[in-house]
């Protein structure tokens, strides 16, 4: 199945949903058939030989949350055959069990309080209880002496609910998370992220799909994920860390589950930590590639002062490539275990003086404090644009466009991506460095303006995390390209790449362009503007330093107002 061939469903078509699930189904089984046992691919062919009303009805029924529904419940006018008629299908052909045994809880979940009473009055009664007692009182009156499940009919026992409809179970959830697995790279997404939305109101960037792009190699991979996934529930739901951490499945040798691997030992290393396991924290920490961990690592062995291992890993882990944030911690923490264990204070490196004006303008009646400073600070000669996080992000977006988009295995899943999956994993620029510094090389060559250009008008519209398309126009390409000189767009570029999860955003506010300033550094300036009461954020800081150090021209431009009315 081609990149072509998807076309997502109209919202007009009121099955929408089902021609989705159908895409989305044909499309792991067309990539990842020799992912799937014999059984699997047997219950996906009779899933697509299903008619509409059964096989929409199980779509929506799998879309929903949980495995149980009662089938009184379940009305979809959309559906070319009535609910029972649907209904009687699934069950027949063995993807709902129609007489699961419940437990009390999923009893109490399925059914109302008025329903309930009916059921449990006369053992209330027997107990010397209410008959009217609320839904979670009732409920644990009865936990104890209702401990097993049983099914419907034993509960309801002699009540009379004749309009209760049976309660029936999802046989095939397993199978169905785990398409969702490989057709979403994650168990986070939902159904609804793909079957309930309009995919075709969406650009998206054609990716070719090949085995060796594939993130899943081997059956073996998807059962580390969906155990490593279980392993999250787990914590999620408040397991005791020393419980999971049995349970944690090796490190994988495949890149991307060894990074989502990290993330897991992450987490479980902070609920230890929570639980008073310190132990495990740090034995879990030192496991773990993640780089938050480090940092964790070193604090936690300073609180219960193990001083000379903290030294020991700090000095260690100090030679390594760190972002801002991680070397501004490092430094901090290394200040304060060297009198603990004699050895002299590390000499901080000097950080560079930011740059500031004060602006005192009348107060505006509407807009924000950005815009009043833009209107005040713009002229025709070197005009002022509101730009944020949006124009050097967009510039590296358009620029390394065909290394965004390359398709190494972990990093597209299939065809609807915005941007790789792997976009803030640890390895995102190991593994493409060679192909940035092609790019990085055109900044040299001089040939960057007619690439970011020529992505501009080709790629317009089309999803890219680093290009917010509304905001950007040709005009302020070409002249941003005139005024910022390629090595400084080099230098915010590397940066951006140092950490992407964290250098995405804290640039400044405003830029102004001076296309004709003699120096050609000094044909920009970046501005972060503060009102009255507001102050810079530590990204702010960080990227306000780096201009300074790399003699980029950035100041913050506090505003005051003038006292008196406010101006139209």
């Amino acid at each position: 199945m081609s990149h072509q061939t998807l076309i997502p469903a109209s919202l007009e078509n009121p099955l929408y949903y089902l021609e989705n699930m159908d895409l989305l189904v044909g499309w792991v089984a067309d990539h990842h058939q020799d992912l799937l046992n014999q059984r699997e691919q047997a219950r996906l062919a009779e899933f697509a030989a299903l008619n509409t009303g059964p096989r929409a009805l199980l779509t929506r029924m799998v879309m929903r949350t949980g495995e149980l529904f009662r089938a009184d419940k379940l009305r979809y006018p959309e559906l070319p055959e009535t609910e029972r008629e649907a209904l009687a299908v699934l069950r027949r052909d063995g993807w709902l069990d129609d007489d699961p045994e419940l437990t009390l809880a999923e009893v109490f979940r399925l059914f109302t309080l008025a329903e309930l009473r009916p059921m449990f009055g006369p053992w209330l009664q027997q107990q010397g209880l209410s008959k009217t007692l609320g839904k979670a009182q009732m409920r644990e009156q009865l936990a104890e002496a209702f401990p097993e499940a049983r099914p419907l009919r034993s509960w309801l026992g002699e009540t009379d609910m004749a309009g209760t409809g049976a309660v029936v179970r999802l046989r095939e959830m397993p199978l169905f998370d785990r398409l969702r697995l490989m057709f979403f790279g994650n168990l986070r997404q939902s159904w609804t992220d793909f079957v309930l939305v309009e995919l075709g109101v969406q650009q998206f960037e054609p990716v070719p799909f090949t085995p060796e792009s594939r993130a899943f190699r081997q059956r073996a991979e998807v059962d580390t994920y969906l155990l490593m996934h279980h392993c999250r529930e787990q914590l999620d739901e408040g397991v005791p860390a020393a419980e999971v951490w049995p349970q944690v499945p090796p490190a994988p040798d495949n890149a991307w589950l060894a990074s989502r691997w990290n993330r897991l030992l992450l987490e479980l290393g902070r609920q230890a930590e929570r639980q008073g396991d310190r132990e495990l924290a740090l034995q879990v920490w030192s496991a773990s590639g993640h780089r938050e961990a480090r940092l964790k690592q070193l604090r936690l062995l300073e609180r219960m002062k193990r001083f000379e291992q903290a030294w020991a890993l700090a000095c260690e882990w100090q030679t390594g490539d760190l972002s801002d944030a991680e070397a501004q911690g490092l430094a901090r923490l290394l200040k304060r275990l060297a009198p603990k264990v004699g050895e002299p204070k590390p000499e901080l490196p000097e950080v560079p003086a930011i740059r500031s004006f004060t602006l005192t303008l009348p107060k505006p009646a509407g807009g924000t404090v950005e815009l009043a400073a833009l209107s005040h600070l713009g002229t025709d000669d070197a005009p002022v644009f509101y730009v944020e996080n949006t124009l050097i992000n967009a510039l590296f977006g358009l620029l390394c466009w065909p290394v965004i988009f390359q398709p190494l295995p972990g990093a597209f899943f299939h065809p609807f991506h915005i941007g790789p999956a792997d976009l803030t994993r640890e390895d995102f620029v190991r593994r493409r460095r060679e192909a940035f510094e092609q790019r990085f090389a055109l900044l040299a060559n001089g040939h960057y303006r007619q690439e970011i250009l020529k992505a501009f008008r080709l790629k317009h519209g089309i999803a890219n995390p680093f290009v917010v398309w509304p905001v950007l126009d040709e005009a302020l390409l070409e002249l941003a390209l005139d005024c910022i000189p390629p090595h400084h767009l080099r230098a915010l570029f590397r940066r951006l790449l140092n950490n992407i999860r964290e250098h995405r955003s804290g640039f400044t506010d405003l830029i102004r362009l001076v296309p004709n300033a003699l120096d050609t550094d000094a044909r920009y300036e970046m501005i972060e503007v503060k009102g009255p009461g507001d102050r810079l954020q530590d990204h702010q800081v960080r990227w306000l330093q780096f201009f300074a150090r790399e003699g980029m021209p950035a100041s913050v431009c506090y505003v005051r107002w003038q006292d008196g009315e406010a101006v139209e």
